[in-house]
């Protein structure tokens, strides 16, 4: 792209407050870029900031021409409005695809959305990528945010999986995953599926990434998944592990959605 048009894509992370996942995951999207050539721009505002001064950021980005993708990295503090602020985010650049025409659009299996977002796309990828058949199989999606579990959920329809969204209502989510051929956790909570809630054989897709304390890490603190993966491990026919399992494809799914945006700014074609 920089050869053919002079430009690289564009990708403008915005960070709210301090929370050390969020810090970790912004981290290896900027260096995910920079290995690709992607240009990275970061606007990082304190957790007292107002919802006014996060869109404001947001508005900015939207408004410059070589930002092709924005995120606003999630959760934000619980006193602001999460839906009012990613709809601020243009359409066109709406990488993540949280924008509720993106979602809309991905939830009518007869439309397809400008972008699907990243970590649900990973997690089809993954599943394709290795040869596992989705037609007809029983997938258990534990979690049911906007961000993993619901567009995960969707995706899988899309693949003709018969879907069972798993949350905290949920009776008997055990016996429930023991039935599935495919478990997906996206719950944010560590070690909550053990091997006893497997069937042998089960594939097992492990989407959490939960900090605990550690001294000896340099961050004092280690990624964790929500599967317990000493005990997952001897069960399951195939797991990701956690860290370097989901994580690094979404960053993938990011890179290459922001490198979609630009070439449909500048009219290229694959």
């Amino acid at each position: 792209m920089k050869r053919s048009v002079g430009h690289v894509p564009g990708l403008a992370v915005v960070l709210v407050g301090d929370r050390r996942d969020s810090e970790s995951y912004v981290r290896y999207k900027v260096k995910g870029c920079e290995e690709v050539g992607i240009k990275s721009l970061l606007a990082k505002l304190p957790g007292n900031c107002s919802e006014d001064e996060v869109m404001d950021s947001v508005s900015r980005f939207n408004e410059d021409p070589s930002v092709h993708g924005i995120l606003v990295q999630l959760p934000l503090p619980e006193f602001m409005d999460e839906e009012r602020i990613l709809s601020t985010i243009s359409l066109e650049k709406d990488v993540d695809g949280f924008h509720p025409l993106n979602v809309g659009n991905l939830a009518l299996r007869s439309r397809n959305p400008l972008f699907v977002p990243c970590a649900a796309k990973a997690c089809i990828e993954l599943l394709l990528q290795s040869g596992i058949e989705l037609m007809g199989k029983h997938v258990a999606v534990i979690g049911r945010s906007k961000v993993v579990g619901l567009p995960t959920s969707l995706l899988l329809q899309r693949h003709h999986a018969t879907v069972s969204v798993i949350h905290a209502f949920t009776t008997n989510p055990e016996a429930i995953t023991r039935e599935s051929d495919i478990v997906i956790s996206a719950a944010g909570v560590a070690n909550l599926v053990r091997g006893s809630w497997l069937k042998q054989g089960a594939v097992v897709i492990d989407v959490g990434t939960n900090p605990i304390e550690d001294p000896t890490s340099d961050y004092g603190y280690r990624l964790t998944g929500d599967v317990c993966f000493e005990e997952a491990v001897n069960v399951a026919s195939a797991i990701t592990p956690v860290p370097g399992g989901v994580g690094p494809v979404t960053i993938a799914m990011l890179l290459g959605n922001t490198l979609d945006s630009a070439k449909r700014v500048y009219g290229q074609s694959d």
